[in-house]
Formats: structure tokens, C-alpha cells, sequence
């Protein structure tokens, strides 16, 4: 992993991560409402998920502008060594090595979309592409409070 720290932004460049939990597809405006319902029901199943990497952090994923079914919806995970005696009820996902555009969000998690719109802003005025036909990370590191969660925003760039 390489790290380059601009006005509290940063570019990182992450090796492949594999994931487990679970795949949230709903209407758009639903997301919000979801995706803590998904993580609160991930933590509390924790234990049934082998290899877990760290169990205090979860991860959410998505890409942008998907091209297929198999890409729509949400996932919200755990990062995992090694796939093994995954839950029948929950999902993998492998997000191959990539380069992300990093901000912090710390508060209320409405708020989100605001740091992603700043951290787009920042993205241009360096000279960075997004590419939004690849996985973005979500990394939360505090989820259980909607009013209060601490979260890493990970957009994918080239």
C-alpha cells in the first residue's frame, strides 16, 4: 500500500481485498435506511464468518455506474484472509488492487454524500480521473450510531 496526504485527502493505493457479508439491492432513496439494517444484522452474525481480518471494521462497497445486475445494489462487509464455510445467506466479494482518491467523514451519516461531493471536487482540481465502472470502498470504522459514524471514503481513480 503507497500513501500521498494532500489538504486532508489522500491517494492509496490498496492491495486486492476479499470480503463477506451481506448484499443490500433496494430503490435508491432506500439506501440510507438499508445499509445500517444490513450492518447491525453483520455484526451481530460476526462469529459465523471464518478469518476474519479485523471484526471492528466493516466495509461497504459499490460501483458507481454499474454495467450489469451482478454489480447494482450494496455490499456491506467484513474483510476476510481466506473464503471458507461462507453462510449460505451471505455473499463474497473480491475487489481486485486498486488506486483510491481517500477523504474522512466523521458525523451524521447524511452527511456522506456532502464529503463525497467534496472530495470529487478535490479529485479534479488535482488532475485525478475517477473511474466509476470500478469498485468504491466504504470503510467504517464506528456504524453502530447513524448520528455519529466515523467513515473512510474510498473512490476509485486512475
Amino acid at each position: 500500500m503507497s500513501e500521498t496526504t494532500l489538504k486532508n485527502k489522500t491517494i492509496k493505493e490498496l492491495d486486492e481485498i476479499k470480503l463477506v457479508g451481506f448484499r443490500v439491492l433496494c430503490p435508491g432513496d432506500q439506501y440510507i435506511i438499508e445499509i445500517p439494517k444490513a450492518s447491525l444484522q453483520l455484526s451481530e452474525r460476526i462469529s459465523e464468518i471464518k478469518q476474519v481480518v479485523n471484526p471492528l471494521l466493516q466495509f461497504g462497497a459499490f460501483v458507481v455506474e454499474n454495467g450489469t445486475d451482478e454489480e447494482d445494489g450494496y455490499w456491506v462487509c467484513v474483510e476476510v484472509k481466506e473464503y471458507e464455510d461462507i453462510p449460505s445467506d451471505m455473499v463474497t466479494l473480491t475487489v481486485p488492487p486498486q488506486r483510491y482518491a481517500v477523504s474522512r467523514h466523521k458525523g451524521v451519516n447524511y452527511k456522506i454524500m456532502d464529503a463525497y461531493n467534496n472530495l470529487h471536487l478535490w479529485i479534479e482540481e488535482n488532475k485525478y480521473r475517477r473511474i466509476k465502472d470500478k469498485w468504491h470502498i466504504e470503510k467504517f470504522y464506528s456504524w453502530k450510531d447513524t448520528e455519529n459514524v466515523d467513515v473512510e471514503l474510498l473512490d476509485t481513480v486512475e
